[in-house]
């Protein structure tokens, strides 16, 4: 029976990876110019200003707004298993509102210099999975679970209000609508130096995750079976968290908050492949791929004016959750 759902989980994958493909593919040919909707090749072969625009402005949007899906949803999906809790990801432990707080923080004080928001998104989304599992392992409130989402709700709404802070010290003509775009989130800024700057940390975090994803079944057990099984789970989970960190931070850096991803994507994954990591971990990083690409898509073409990427995000994500509600299924809540 295990092998057989095994065989199903890599049969699905597989398909999910055809289904990337053609929706890469597809998405090259969307978008408002020359036509409302759709780019047809002719008009690629005739027209320069459309080659131009998709060599330097649509294919690099393309490619990160699929790096960043499938970045969050493997963080997602690294997170809830680590934690092996079923309704954590980056939002739950501090991490997203203390890349917003650093981000914040360079508009404000640093001029709104890239490299430096950046920068500060990365570094205070460190901060904030350090403060959060620092803290959980100081409350002594409850189980394992409870300490963690009790401690990821203290230093999220400890970055928000610094956030909330620094907005109303911002200069309301610059520098306080940069800080509303950015949380936001979008990928209407994304360059080429922007993608090529994204892809090495990615393919690498993605990579680690990818080889070690047979060693999470391991270390979502308790500590004393883990270590009975030959692991390090302190160390090893360290190093996966670190790496899930460092993929989520990059990818919110470039493109803003972008909610839900990282909670709803693995919780689908396991709805089609099981929730053996080697399948699940896989499953997740196409599927966020193909979520993230396909809201992009329609942040593009649906109106002329780009709707944020967060907003169709987070409308989308809590509708498929809540359909999973419904079926009274949640990753491992029944």
């Amino acid at each position: 029976m295990i092998f057989e759902t095994h065989r199903i989980g890599r049969r699905r994958t597989w398909i999910l990876a055809v289904l990337s493909v053609v929706i890469l593919a597809g998405s090259v040919l969307l978008g408002r110019y020359p036509g409302p909707i759709v780019t047809p090749i002719s008009v690629i072969e005739s027209d320069a200003l459309a080659r131009d625009l998709i060599l330097h402005v649509r294919l690099p949007r393309i490619g990160a707004a699929f790096l960043l899906g499938a970045s969050l949803a493997a963080a997602g999906a690294v997170f809830q298993t680590v934690f092996r809790n079923p309704l954590v990801d980056a939002g739950f432990l501090g991490v997203s509102q203390g890349a917003a707080f650093g981000a914040s923080l360079a508009i404000v004080f640093a001029a709104g210099n890239a490299g430096v928001i950046q920068a500060g998104a990365a570094v205070f989304a460190f901060v904030g999975l350090a403060l959060s599992y620092g803290l959980a392992r100081r409350i002594r409130l409850g189980d394992e679970i409870l300490r963690l989402v009790l401690s990821g709700i203290v230093v999220g709404a400890f970055y928000a209000a610094g956030t909330g802070i620094l907005k109303y010290v911002a200069d309301p003509q610059k520098q306080l609508p940069d800080i509303t775009y950015w949380m936001l989130g979008g990928l209407w800024g994304i360059t080429g130096r922007d993608f090529l700057e994204l892809l090495p940390v990615v393919v690498l975090g993605l990579a680690y995750i990818l080889a070690m994803r047979w060693r999470l079944n391991l270390l979502a057990m308790k500590d004393e079976t883990a270590f009975s099984l030959g692991a390090a789970p302190g160390r090893e989970r360290l190093a996966m968290l670190i790496v899930a960190v460092a993929v989520t931070s990059v990818g919110v850096a470039k493109a803003g908050q972008v909610a839900w991803v990282g909670l709803i994507v693995p919780h689908i994954a396991r709805r089609l492949v099981g929730s053996e990591t080697r399948t699940l971990l896989p499953a997740s990083i196409l599927l966020g791929g193909i979520f993230v690409l396909g809201c992009d898509d329609l942040a593009r073409i649906v109106l002329s004016g780009e709707i944020p990427l967060g907003i169709l995000t987070s409308f989308l994500g809590t509708l498929l959750f809540l359909a999973l509600l419904l079926r009274k299924k949640i990753g491992g809540l029944e």
